[in-house]
């Protein structure tokens, strides 16, 4: 059959499913669309090119190897003006005919590909690749329209052969797999490459490339591409496991095996399943379709819990390889419009809209019950990407007003004067300075087609197929000469499953023949997400035993509480970050009495840490509002356990900030009357948090930013810091006290410098952009913990424990060194009197994957054996790790 007639089903829209938007209300969201399109490629174009990305909260352009390495995100970067080639295709699309001309002859002029960089294969080759293809589909489509382009001699296209090339070296396997990395000047062999030492890649990475490539080959008449990417695919389907007919979300591209078994629709596996169904409807290959309506099947029967989609194992189907969801899964509802099975999609999507509609962003990964399990959102497309096609498929108004929600949540969180910047916790609103090639490519795609009547486009997206990062590939390839070789791995009819294998698509007039139809299937879904709120676990008395000095009230400044703990064993160790260590040794206590008691005291100050780590308070938000930030700036703050609970304030505080002197605020503010009516900003460290608040509440200010003095310590890589009090009394404390660390601190020192009048707003979560920074839709905040853990080493109760501000800088000796009797608790368990005080150079893959523990409702670790905890610990941190690997 001619693949083109998969597509008809997207061409019967009914007619009214709900209350229509009107043709004016729609006209204004395109607009509104491509008002928000030019504020970014404008500010790309002015701040960045040519560097490969924009950085939004900075205005600068992200140049590899100037910036901070955020790792494996890094390896889309190969300094070819990524975000402009990612973006050609795009400017046609939104009528930008002459802007398109003038990006065209930048990247011929400007644009080097021979550089000596190592790249991910899998991006390099949707982005750079799928780019310079689309845009030569858009330069031959205007050139052939006669009045633009004449100039074009394919010129794009040459520069997508020259990147195939440099793509190539890395399928020299014997799988044909190809390997995940490639160095575009060197490829994979020779010293010189730094690359092809690696064994593992996601199903993901190796199964997105037939489209890229089949194009490329059929533009070019170069068979060599396509054969590649689709011995790649064969390969894949052939490691399939057979019984479940799922597979792996990770696979050695040599041997063949399964390195990761958990199968899902989501990130690490998504596209390859996109790209089995893309690849029949652009190339009218029958075995790709048969492939993929077999995964189909499996998928729908074991992965698919509507509205859910969860991870399984491979071997173990019916075994769940995690509660939790990632946000890449949201393409697979347009995917299932794709497929013709619209009652699922609508089921999805409607989760994933209720989810929306309560962070106003999908979080990165969110669990079962609807709550954050990891906080960003890197401004990803691939919800608006369902939105549209069901829109397409039914014709329902319902999805015109989630695209609205879609657009208003970008220009009130993400909208920044430099562009839109990533949300780094969806709670709070806080920003992460990075906005992502993809979301110029697509976004404003999807966008733009849902808002556009048929009149509005300047051509007919029927003839195209999207790639996975909505490059737009012409049908015409279908009927383009090729030659290659045919797939000795055809799938046989033994193992079709003909009652789910469909050579037509529905007609969507049929499936809806009531309108209220899509409505009830949506309504259950929404009662769920809308009951999903939790509750933190109540307090519970820690420990039996009473030292004569409790963990609740020791002090660290208090020269009594430091003779008691010398006394019990217990040693204390200023670490260079600013915390305290405890360290007991029982051979070194005064009598056997006292080493019980310092045993007791410290099971004690585990127990508190334990149960704090499980009540601490989510991530506060510092909102910079005067002009000419407008509220558009929003920076990640960690709370105080004291004073003023900005959770429980509608308006938050909001005033001038000024610098405390003395910078550490810990003697009195001299400089008192410019503090007074003031929020004051201080250093961390030389006294307690608590000693520096009531300084400058002494001196009158309203609120206090504490900025750390660990010089280059960023959220971006350390998690939450909070400030725990002085183990007196702080009730006296009365205003909010909020810590940035060093990057986000000298944002706003550097702002002050410049402005010298800068007001921020300090609150539970960002409010709306606006003149008076209105109170935001409260949401339901939900806190992700860090799982306590820590081995044993002998029977002997000898502990180390972390605390957090100590007393002073000034390092002390280390204490003796620990003898065989002693129990240590590492780093990562970071016990504290008060809170955990992470530490800033802890990797952020190890950060994220530490929010587990709440997330799949573990609320009380104790009820699980030390070796559960650490396994599930490490097995999110080889999820997250992964994640970073398939698509961020």
């Amino acid at each position: 059959m001619a693949p083109v007639l998969f597509l008809l089903m997207l061409s019967g829209a009914l007619c009214s499913l709900g209350q229509a938007m009107s043709r004016e209300e729609k006209l204004r969201l395109r607009n509104q669309v491509v008002e928000m399109f030019d504020h970014a490629y404008q500010n790309y174009m002015d701040h960045a090119y040519p560097a490969d990305e924009l950085m939004p909260l900075t205005c600068r352009g992200r140049v590899r190897g100037l910036e901070p390495s955020r790792g494996d995100v890094d390896d889309a970067l190969g300094k070819f003006s990524l975000t402009l080639i990612d973006t050609l295709d795009t400017l046609v699309l939104l009528n930008k005919t002459i802007e398109f001309e003038v990006a065209v002859r930048r990247v011929l002029k400007d644009v080097r590909l021979d550089n000596d960089i190592v790249v991910s294969v899998f991006e390099t080759n949707i982005r750079v690749l799928g780019g310079l293809l689309g845009g030569h589909s858009m330069a031959v489509m205007l050139k052939e329209g006669g009045q633009h382009m004449q100039w074009y001699q394919d010129e794009l296209l040459h520069m997508a052969k020259d990147i195939g090339l440099r793509l190539l070296p890395a399928f020299n396997t014997t799988s044909g797999l190809p390997y995940p990395r490639v160095n575009l000047k060197f490829g994979v062999s020779g010293p010189l490459s730094r690359t092809g030492t690696e064994t593992d890649t996601c199903t993901a990475c190796a199964g997105t490339m037939i489209l890229e490539f089949a194009a490329l080959s059929r533009f070019t008449g170069d068979p060599v591409f396509e054969a590649h990417a689709r011995r790649a695919m064969d390969f894949l389907w052939e490691k399939r496991q057979r019984n479940s007919n799922l597979v792996g979300t990770t696979i050695n591209i040599h041997s063949g095996e399964w390195v990761r078994r958990d199968s899902g629709v989501g990130a690490g596996i998504d596209s390859y399943y996109e790209y089995l169904l893309k690849a029949y409807i652009l190339l009218g290959d029958d075995s790709f379709l048969q492939r993929f309506n077999i995964h189909y099947a499996s998928i729908m029967k074991y992965i698919s819990q509507p509205p859910l989609l969860l991870d399984v194992h491979i071997h173990k189907p019916l075994l769940p390889a995690r509660t939790w969801m990632d946000s890449l899964l949201a393409f697979f509802p347009g995917l299932q419009v794709l497929k013709g099975d619209i009652r699922p999609a609508i089921e999805t999507h409607e989760m994933l809209y209720q989810v929306t509609k309560k962070h106003n962003f999908l979080p990165e990964a969110f669990t079962t019950d609807f709550r954050v399990h990891w906080a960003q959102h890197p401004l990803r497309p691939e919800f608006a990407e369902s939105t549209y096609f069901l829109y397409k498929a039914t014709g329902d108004p319902y999805y015109l007003e989630a695209g609205r929600t879609i657009l208003d949540n970008l220009n009130r969180f993400a909208r920044v004067p430099c562009g839109f910047a990533a949300m780094k916790d969806v709670r709070t609103g806080s920003h992460e300075d990075r906005m992502d090639s993809f979301f110029l490519a697509e976004m404003f795609k999807y966008l733009f087609l849902l808002f556009a009547e048929v009149e509005d486009i300047p051509f007919d997206v029927e003839d195209y197929i999207f790639t996975t990062e909505a490059h737009l590939l012409p049908l015409s390839l279908s009927a383009a000469p090729h030659s290659y070789a045919t797939s000795s791995n055809r799938t046989s009819q033994e193992e079709l499953d003909d009652t789910n294998f469909d050579w037509t698509c529905p007609n969507t007039r049929l499936l809806f023949p009531d309108p209220a139809y899509p409505r009830n299937l949506r309504e259950p879904i929404r009662t769920a997400v809308d009951k999903s709120c939790p509750r933190p676990a109540p307090y519970r008395e820690p420990g039996m035993g009473r030292p004569p000095l409790r963990a609740q009230d020791f002090m660290a400044n208090n020269p009594e509480h430091l003779e008691l703990l010398r006394r019990m064993g217990v040693s204390l160790i200023h670490l260079k970050d600013g915390r305290v260590q405890l360290v007991q040794h029982a051979t070194q206590a005064v009598s056997a009495v006292a080493a019980e008691d310092g045993v007791r005291f410290m099971q004690e100050m585990m127990e508190l840490s334990s149960q704090q780590q499980k009540e601490q308070l989510p991530p506060r938000a510092i909102q910079i509002v005067s002009h000419p930030f407008l509220g558009r700036v929003v920076l990640t703050a960690g709370p105080a356990q004291f004073g003023t609970d900005l959770s429980k304030s509608s308006t938050g505080v909001r005033g001038f900030v000024t610098v405390a002197e003395p910078y550490s605020g810990c003697t009195e503010i001299t400089n008192a009357e410019y503090v007074q009516g003031h929020i004051a900003i201080l250093q961390r460290g030389q006294c307690m948090f608590a000693e520096k608040a009531r300084h400058i509440q002494k001196a009158g200010a309203i609120g206090g930013i504490v900025v750390d003095d660990n010089e280059g310590s960023s959220s971006d890589t350390a998690p939450l810091f909070q400030m725990a009090g002085d183990g007196r009394n702080t009730d006296d404390v009365t205003m909010p006290l909020l810590f940035l660390f060093h990057k986000e601190g000298n944002i706003l020192l550097e702002a002050l410098k410049e402005y010298r009048e800068v007001e921020v707003l300090l609150s539970d979560k960002a409010r709306d952009r606006g003149a008076d920074v209105q109170e935001a839709v409260e949401d339901c905040l939900t806190e992700a913990t860090t799982p306590t853990s820590f081995e044993s080493t002998t029977q002997t109760q000898t502990s180390t424990v972390e605390l957090d501000e100590s007393v002073s800088q000034e390092e002390v000796p280390p204490s003796q060194e620990t003898s065989d009797a002693e129990e240590v608790i590492p780093p990562e368990a970071e016990v504290t009197p008060t809170v955990a005080a992470a530490d800033p150079a802890q990797p952020k893959e190890e950060r994220d994957s530490d929010k587990r523990d709440e997330a799949e409702g573990h609320t009380d670790s104790s009820s699980q054996s030390v070796d559960e905890l650490l396994a599930d610990w490490r097995e999110d941190l080889e999820a997250f790790q992964q994640m970073e690997k398939d698509e961020l």
